[in-house]
C-alpha cells in the first residue's frame, strides 16, 4: 500500500520538485498539501502549490491555505533567492482549479485523527508554523502522527540565512521548538545532507534530456535558484534541500545519519533558530530526531529523474 503523505510546503523551486517526485512515485499517496509562508507569503505559496499539481496532470489534490506568518514575530521572506513569485524560472499559467475552503491547520488535524493511528507522515519543506501550531491546538495530534519528515537545520554545515540557522527553522523556532519536543519521531534533513545533492550541470542536462514541458519548467527553476548559491559557495550547481524529504520516504537506504538530541534556539539573537544537534551524545537530553548526514546524490538525482519522467508530458 502507498504511504499516506500530507505535505506541508512553501515553493520554492525546490519545494515544486519535491511536490513533482512526489506526485511521480507510485509507492506515496499524497492526502493533501498545505501552504506556508516562508520563501514567499502564503498567498503565493498556495497559488505555487496549485501550479505545480497542475504541471503534473493532478488538479485533484487538495490545496489548502496555511498560517499567513509565524507563531511568534514578523515574517522573514526569501525572494532574493527564489524571486518574486518564489517560482522564478518557468513561466506557468494561472492555476485553475480550487484553493480548499478549509483552514490548512484544522485539515492536518482533521485528517490525522480521524485516521488510523500511525499511518500518516506529514512531510514539512518549509517552516514549521502550520504543524506547530496544529500540535499546540490538538497535542494528541503527535502520537497519532507515523512520523514527521522535515528539511530544515544544520550542524556541521552551519546556517544559510545566518551563520548558525537555516532559514526553515529561522522563519518559525517557536513552531520549531513544539515540533521538536512533541514526542513524534523526526527525521530532519538537514544541510548537512541537501549540500551534498548539488544540481550539476550534468545532472540538470540529465532532466533536460526528458524533452518534456515539464522538464523544461523543471530546468528553468534550477537554472534560476542555483544561480544564488553557486555565486555563494561557488560550486558547480547549488544544494538541492526539499526532494530529499520525500526521497528518504521512497528510497531510505540513499541516507545515513543517527539518532540524537536536537534542540531549538529560539530566543539568542545572534543563534536564533539554531538546531542544537547532539551529535557526539554530550548530554544527557533524550534523542528526539534522526539526523541525516550522509546522501547518495547520485542515486538522489537517478530516482528524481526517474521519476520526472513518469510525470505527464
Amino acid at each position: 500500500m502507498p504511504q499516506k503523505i500530507i505535505i506541508d510546503t512553501d515553493p520554492g523551486q525546490d519545494d515544486a520538485l519535491a511536490i513533482l517526485l512526489a506526485l511521480g512515485s507510485p509507492e506515496i499517496e499524497v492526502l493533501g498539501i498545505t501552504a506556508a509562508a516562508g520563501n514567499v507569503p502564503v498567498a503565493l505559496t498556495s497559488k505555487n502549490i496549485r501550479k505545480v499539481c497542475e504541471l503534473a496532470g493532478r488538479s485533484d489534490v487538495k490545496v489548502f491555505a496555511g498560517c499567513d506568518g509565524p507563531m511568534e514575530g514578523t515574517l522573514f521572506t526569501a525572494e532574493y533567492v527564489h524571486g518574486a513569485t518564489g517560482m522564478d524560472g518557468a513561466d506557468l499559467p494561472e492555476p485553475t482549479m480550487p484553493l480548499q475552503g478549509q483552514h490548512g491547520v484544522d485539515f492536518i488535524i482533521e485528517t490525522v485523527m480521524n485516521s488510523e493511528p500511525g499511518s500518516i507522515v506529514i512531510c514539512t519543506l518549509g517552516p514549521l508554523t502550520n504543524l506547530g501550531t496544529a500540535l499546540k491546538r490538538e497535542p494528541k495530534l503527535a502520537e497519532r502522527i507515523q512520523k514527521i519528515v522535515l528539511m530544515g537545520g544544520g550542524l556541521f554545515e552551519g546556517g544559510n540565512v545566518t551563520p548558525a540557522a537555516e532559514f526553515n527553522i529561522f522563519v518559525d523556532p517557536a513552531a520549531a521548538k513544539i515540533v521538536f519536543g512533541c514526542g513524534a519521531p523526526i527525521v530532519m534533513m538537514p544541510l548537512d545532507v541537501t549540500h551534498q545533492v548539488l544540481t550539476t550541470a550534468k545532472r540538470v542536462a540529465a532532466i533536460k534530456a526528458l524533452g518534456t514541458p515539464l522538464s523544461e519548467a523543471v530546468v528553468g527553476w534550477l537554472e534560476f535558484f542555483e544561480r544564488f548559491d553557486e555565486q555563494k559557495y561557488g560550486t558547480d550547481g547549488g544544494p538541492l534541500h526539499d526532494p530529499n524529504v520525500i526521497a528518504y520516504l521512497i528510497k531510505p537506504e540513499l541516507y545515513s545519519g543517527r539518532l540524537c538530541n536536537v534542540e531549538i534556539e529560539a530566543d539568542s539573537a545572534l543563534t536564533k533558530g539554531m538546531t542544537v544537534a547532539d551529535w557526539w551524545g554530550v548530554t544527557n537530553r533524550p534523542k528526539n530526531a534522526t539526523f541525516m548526514r550522509d546522501v547518495d546524490a547520485d542515486g538522489f538525482y537517478a530516482l528524481l529523474t526517474e521519476r520526472l519522467a513518469r510525470l505527464p508530458a
